[in-house]
Order: structure tokens, then sequence, then C-alpha cells
């Protein structure tokens, strides 16, 4: 069997770029409403860092979980798109739903390269 190369450095530089990008968003100004929301957010966010770690670390093993991966990426990347579309959200909020789409991409790409042991 081959060894899952691309899935393995997907998931790791994934889980990298979070931990470096997510924690400087605890230093953000909270919103007036929804502050717990937003902290809530971030917190999971980087909870899913460690599981994206996870499958790096073993993809054919963890490849079950690459899905749900997947799902993380598209429920912030696609409706960010959609509000920023409609003039409701920032440019640099469209460019970091921009990298989590290419990110859900290249987690697709993963799983589907990613053999299914039995």
């Amino acid at each position: 069997m081959s060894e899952p190369v691309f899935a393995r450095q997907m998931f790791r530089r994934a889980a990298i770029y979070g931990a470096i990008v997510l924690p400087p968003m605890y230093l953000a100004p909270l919103p007036p409403s929804g502050a717990e929301t937003f902290l809530g957010f971030v917190g999971l966010a980087l909870v899913f860092q460690v599981m994206f770690w996870i499958i790096g670390g073993d993809p054919v093993k963890y490849r079950a979980l690459m899905p749900v991966a997947i799902a993380e990426k598209l429920v912030f990347g696609l409706p960010a798109l959609v509000l920023f579309a409609r003039g409701l959200t920032t440019p640099p909020v469209a460019v970091f739903a921009g990298i989590d789409l290419a990110l859900a991409l290249g987690f697709l790409i993963a799983w589907r390269r990613t053999p299914v042991v039995h």
C-alpha cells in the first residue's frame, strides 16, 4: 500500500496554518453582542486544528474523519462568501473564506486519494 503523502501533508499544513491564524483572533475587539459566539467559533476552530494534525499523522486510519474536516471548512467558507457577495462582510473575511474553500478542496482530494482499509 502506498504512503498517503498528499493527505499527510495537506492535513498537517492545514493544522499549522490554523494554529497560526486563529489565536490572534482572541485579541481582536469583541463585538458588542454575540461575543460568546465569536469566541466559541475561534475555540472550536482551534480544536479542529488538533483533529487535522491527528488525521495527518495517520491518514489511512483516520480517513473516516476527512469528510468532517471538509464540512468544517465549508460551514464558514460558503456562507462567508455569500455574505461578501451581498455586501454584508469585508474583503479580509472573503479572503479567509476563499482559503477555507481551497482547504476543503484539498481535503476532498486527500480523502479521494487515501486508500480505504477494511
